[in-house]
């Protein structure tokens, strides 16, 4: 995708035309309905709170095609990751202790070194390509978002503030960038032309590189209950069955895979062109597709029963906060990841049940929750308050939080974890 080939935004009649966005097939079949929702990242300042806000319907189709699950693009691309962007990936020290181990072990297994070429797609604050930079192995990071890009460059990561597709790789490519590694971590949900992406990727590819890429597993997903993960700007939601379609349909071939714990369950697949046969393809990949097809992934009848789980996990957010209520209890909110926008808006839970959200991001301090308009602010104010429960919202990170938040039973107060279903932790 390129800023050029994106609409400003979709209109009503261009809606109700959308098929698959890598097939073209028409999506009949409902994966699950979320009713309607805010953007998840469109963070308010006390004068929007005079202002009406805009939703949009959060539904989520599965193509009974190529099994791509995905959502309709209501709000393009560009707006969304265009200009500011909330999200940081740096305040998470489990995320990147797993970056840092990750740059470790793929440069060794690639013999990456200063005559090679690193490029990040959607490489937001320069969290990964830091430790390039720290082992002086060239590298170049590609992000939209001017925030997001400029706190990268702070960090001495070279960045351009561009959308990717094919144009943009070929410009890069023509000045000296194909690349030995091109990496993308949690941005090929995010692309509502996953075509022009991933024929982008093939472009940029050096001969004999490598192309890695890190999404939460769909498998994972239905699994945990993770229905909070979707909103509208993660386009897609991803099998590896749909994943491999797509890249072979790009003339690339994914030759091993690896489960990794991060958001909840996620993959990371390395992938080559197709003419790049010195690297075989592992038992790995054959494995995990084995199993979604043994889990029912490639027959529409798994996708349509995921609803009710859904359904399940509101009644029993909604059944402890009207009983804390009912106690006289207080509740708060840690973290204000776009998972709890999707989460707190769908259960109808708004500042009567949860006085406040707290965040380590200082952007998000003294704004407010899409939607729910409940207000955000320092870390510090658990410990001001001592409120009785602190509901934790980064589900996925609730480990190191737990540890962050030790402190919170000096006074009687307990943690509590809403996915994959209301959970009070020890």
């Amino acid at each position: 995708m390129t800023a050029q080939q994106t609409a400003t935004a979709a209109s009503p009649a261009s809606i109700e035309q959308q098929g698959c966005r890598f097939c073209g097939a028409k999506l009949n079949e409902t994966f699950v309905d979320l009713g309607m929702s805010p953007l998840c990242e469109n963070w308010l300042t006390p004068a929007d709170l005079e202002q009406p806000e805009r939703f949009y319907p959060l539904h989520a189709f599965v193509c009974d095609e190529c099994y791509l699950v995905q959502v309709k693009e209501y709000v393009s691309g560009e707006e969304i990751f265009g200009g500011e962007y909330a999200y940081f990936s740096s305040y998470s020290d489990s995320w990147l202790a797993h970056i840092r181990k990750y740059v470790e072990n793929v440069s060794d297994r690639l013999e990456l070194n200063q005559e090679s070429r690193v490029v990040e797609l959607a490489s937001n604050d320069g969290y990964l390509l830091q430790y390039f930079v720290e082992r002086d192995i060239p590298c170049l990071g590609v992000e939209p978002a001017s925030n997001c890009a400029e706190a990268a460059r702070a960090k001495g990561v070279p960045t351009r503030n561009v959308f990717f597709g094919c144009e943009t790789a070929d410009g890069l490519a023509s000045e000296g960038w194909q690349a030995d590694l091109v990496i993308g971590n949690n941005v090929l949900a995010h692309v509502p032309d996953i075509n022009d992406f991933v024929g982008g990727i093939r472009r940029l590819l050096a001969p004999g590189g490598v192309n890695t890429m890190e999404f939460p597993h769909l498998m994972r997903l239905v699994e945990g209950n993770q229905f909070d993960t979707i909103y509208q700007e993660h386009y897609c939601y991803l099998s590896l069955i749909a994943v491999q379609a797509i890249y072979a349909a790009h003339r690339m071939v994914i030759f091993d895979v690896e489960e990794i714990p991060t958001h909840g369950g996620s993959l990371r697949i390395y992938a080559r062109r197709v003419e790049d046969a010195s690297l075989e393809v592992h038992d790995s990949v054959t494995r995990i597709v084995a199993e979604e097809r043994a889990a029912g992934y490639d027959r529409i009848e798994t996708y349509r029963s995921f609803s009710q789980q859904v359904v399940d996990t509101k009644n029993g957010l909604l059944n402890f906060l009207l009983r804390a209520k009912a106690e006289g209890k207080t509740v708060a909110g840690y973290g204000a990841p776009g998972k709890a926008t999707t989460l707190l808006n769908y259960c109808g839970v708004r500042g009567d049940f949860i006085e406040y959200m707290v965040d380590r991001n200082p952007y998000k301090h003294g704004r407010y929750m899409p939607g729910t308009r409940i207000p955000v602010l320092p870390v510090e104010q658990i410990a001001a308050t001592k409120p009785d429960y602190v509901l934790i919202l980064p589900w996925n990170l609730k480990d190191e939080i737990a540890a962050q938040l030790s402190y919170v039973c000096e006074w009687g107060g307990q943690l509590v974890c809403p996915i994959p279903e209301v959970t009070i932790l020890n």
